[in-house]
Order: structure tokens, then sequence, then C-alpha cells
């Protein structure tokens, strides 16, 4: 897992340089420089020099482009009117390259070097004491849960038609502060469940409904658009991907 660990470190810090997948040239590539900066710093410090470790790394790399590329040409004309391959190729490519790196996973070796040294000399428990290639994992698997996780969520919307063409208003107009607040509840949801609070988690998922209950019933007597039904949609597809970036992040957390 050593490597997919590498991957998702690259990925979020990549995200959070980025900002807007639709951001400009620049940006996109100087996030694509950052990804790849912190892919092969890793690597290196973490002793992942073997040819296989060099081969699952390209392969890491690809995967790394591929998810700023597509998924910035999709974020680009995000709404139903568009060709939804877009957000299709977005997420699917990138998956099927984590796919690779998953079934591969015991193959590249165990995160070592100055790497291994500094997470053993950190004075946490849980990571001291522990792999250094599993607590990589789970940096790298919190670290997605704010920008990476945010643009998966969007793209599945769009692919379902949920988001509307710029220009026009949004469901997202009516439920504000989403991008911040799933951040934080994929976050909570994953802290929960690795310290063996999955009945909290749970509680934390029940709570989101409540809180946002007036707001949705307030939609049903509005007349203007979009409408109770665009809103709803929105929300639940969104909440329910969010949930299970957090939970799927769990599991992986856990092999």
């Amino acid at each position: 897992m050593s490597i997919v660990a590498v991957l998702l470190l690259a990925v979020g810090v990549a995200d959070l340089v980025r900002g807007d997948p639709a951001a400009a040239t620049r940006r996109r590539l100087a996030a694509g420089a950052a990804g790849l900066v912190v892919l092969l710093a890793l690597a290196l410090l973490g002793a992942l020099t073997s040819a296989i470790d060099a081969l699952l790394l390209v392969v890491a790399a690809l995967t790394l482009l591929a998810w700023l590329v597509l998924s910035g040409r999709a974020a680009a004309a995000l709404g139903p009117a568009t060709d939804r391959t877009g957000p299709a190729l977005a997420l699917g490519v990138p998956a099927l390259g984590i796919g690779v790196l998953l079934a591969s996973s015991g193959l590249p070796s165990p995160v070592g070097g100055p790497l291994q040294r500094w997470l053993h000399g950190l004075a946490l428990p849980s990571v001291s004491d522990g792999s250094a290639t599993h607590a990589l994992l789970v940096g790298g698997l919190l670290l997605v849960q704010f920008a990476t996780a945010n643009v998966a969520v969007r793209l599945v919307l769009a692919g379902v038609g949920a988001i509307k063409p710029q220009g026009q208003p949004q469901p997202s107009d009516q439920l504000r502060g989403g991008r911040l607040l799933g951040p934080m509840e994929r976050v909570v949801i994953l802290g929960l469940g690795l310290a063996g609070q999955v009945t909290a988690a749970g509680v934390v998922i029940a709570a989101k409904g409540l809180i946002r209950w007036p707001e949705l019933q307030a939609r049903a007597h509005a007349r203007d658009r979009p409408s109770i039904d665009e809103v709803t949609e929105y929300f639940l597809v969104g909440s329910f991907v969010s949930w299970l970036v957090a939970l799927a992040s769990l599991w992986l957390a856990q092999t």
C-alpha cells in the first residue's frame, strides 16, 4: 500500500494547490508540478527505489496527471447540457489507476528510509508504534477528504445532471456551506471510524439531514428556480457520494 499512500498524498496536495479544478492554466501546471514533486520526494525519502517501486510510481504519476487533466476539463463544462462522458472519464480513469495499484499493493517495498525514521520518532503512539506505510496511508486519506473529495462529489453531481449550466441558478445556492461542511463531515466520519466509534459516525450522518431539513422545507414553498425537487436531488446525491468517499477511505485505512 506504500505507492497508494504516496499517490493519495500527492493528489491531495495537488488539488489544494489547484483550488478550482477549472482554474487558469498556470495554476493547473503548478498543481501538477507540486503533485509530482510530492510523489518523487516521498518515494526517495521512503526508500521506494526498487524496480517494481519505480514501475508502480510511473503508474501513480500517470494516475495523478490523468486526474488533474480530466477533472479540469470536466469542471470547465459542468452542467447537464454537456457531454456526461467528461465526468465519467475524470472519475473512471484515475479509479482504474488506483485499482491497478491496489491489486499490486503486495509488490512494492514498505515505507522505509528517513521517512520511516521520522514517523517513528514522532511522539504519537498510533504513528511511532505502528507501520510507517499505514501512517502515510492514513495521512493521504485524510488529505483527500478536502479539495479532492469535493471535486469528486461535484463530478458525480454533474454526471447525473444535478448541476445547472453556468449562469443559471444552482441548487447549491440554496444549501450554502456545503463545500466547507462536506470536508469537515468526512474527516469526522473517518476519524470516528478509525477510533472505533462507528455508531458516533452514524450520528454525524443523521445530524446532517436534521440540520438541512429546515432549508429543504423552505424551498418547498418557494416559486423561483431551482425547485425543491432539484435541491433535494442535489442534497441527497451529494451527501451519499460524500459519505461513500469517507467510508471507502475508512475501509482502505483499515486494510
